[in-house]
């Protein structure tokens, strides 16, 4: 193909799916009025201690020209990660289900870098890849390029395939025609609201958020310190993350499942994540997102899951993280002990 030859949204989604990505789509690279929800969701200090929602990076996510000056259009994609799996029994660890396979960061950037070469194929331009990590309003620009709408529990929503997504972006500097947003379809269900059990969706402006500090993903994989008291008996046998509020949506009652990420850390024991050393933590979940909690984050989430579950067989291991050197770890402990 001659490298003159206009690249069309057509053209991206097809090459896309090649690349392995089941959504696509193109929004413009004008600023979303969704900045204006994201700066008062930080200023009402919902954002808990995640720093880097909250510092310069804040202000950056209010234009994508911020990170490729000549930007015109981002190109939005979606990886499916549902996976077939027997729920956590109990004296297992409960797993959000994006971190039961290898990390997903190499997964999508790999697809994305794919996608950039064929597109230079048709066409030259300047680009940045995005994956998570970069500061730029995912499910807004999703939402533009008409990857789905954004439900009540804030997740990207795809009518016929559900909410289990990876999303990836590349901000370019080609015009292409962009896609244009689907209609809300939450309705009047409410599932999700009202089945997180520590009331972490709530109401902001004409619509919901998550108020971080409340949620039991925020405590297990982002709180760096002790988790508060009074909020432990609730996270029950959660050890990393927490997917209650998509587990309830109707619309993920028939979605697909992925073939792309295999299952290694559905539901480990919990007898056998508190004897780990650091090492062996290290060696097993060295390609997981599960690596995102330091270790002592770890076994303090994973304490707190024992005693939740008001197992006797636990106070062998509990009795031995007491005695931990980290302090945190050993106070967790024996508040797990107490119950």
């Amino acid at each position: 193909m001659e490298r003159h030859m206009q690249v069309t949204a057509e053209a991206v989604k097809r090459i896309a799916r090649e690349c392995g990505f089941e959504l696509a789509g193109v929004a413009a690279a004008d600023p979303p009025e969704d900045f204006a929800r994201y700066d008062a969701w930080v200023a009402e200090g919902r954002a808990g201690e995640m720093r880097y929602l909250t510092d310069r990076r804040a202000e950056v996510r209010r234009d994508v020209r911020n990170l490729l000056a000549n930007a015109r259009c981002v190109i939005c994609v979606g990886k499916l990660y549902n996976q077939a799996s027997a729920p956590a029994k109990p004296g297992e660890a409960v797993i959000s289900r994006y971190a039961w396979g290898a990390d997903y960061h190499e997964l999508v950037r790999a697809g994305l870098e794919k996608l950039v070469e064929r597109l230079k194929e048709i066409a030259e331009f300047d680009c940045k890849i995005c994956v998570d990590t970069a500061p730029i309003l995912e499910r807004s620009f999703a939402r533009l390029a008409g990857l789905g709408w954004i439900g009540k529990n804030t997740c990207l929503i795809n009518e016929p395939l559900g909410s289990w997504f990876f999303l990836g972006e590349i901000v370019i500097s080609l015009e292409i025609e962009a896609g244009a947003p689907p209609e809300d379809r939450c309705g009047t269900c409410s599932r999700c609201i009202d089945a997180c059990p520590t009331d972490a969706i709530v109401p902001q402006g004409d619509g919901w958020a998550i108020d971080s500090r409340n949620c039991i993903a925020y405590w297990t994989i982002e709180l760096r310190g002790s988790i508060p008291e009074e909020r432990r008996a609730a996270m029950g046998a959660h050890v990393f993350g927490c997917d209650i509020c998509q587990d309830v949506c109707p619309w993920n009652a028939r979605a697909p499942v992925s073939n792309a990420f295999e299952a290694m850390h559905a539901a480990p024991s919990l007898e056998q994540c508190a004897r780990l050393t650091e090492g062996e933590y290290r060696t097993m979940f060295h390609s997981s997102a599960i690596a995102r909690a330091k270790y002592p984050m770890f076994l303090r989430n994973v304490a707190i899951a024992m005693g939740n579950s008001g197992d006797e067989r636990f106070h062998a291991p509990l009795r031995e993280l007491a005695h931990h050197t980290d302090g945190m770890v050993a106070e967790q402990a024996r508040w797990a002990l107490a119950q």
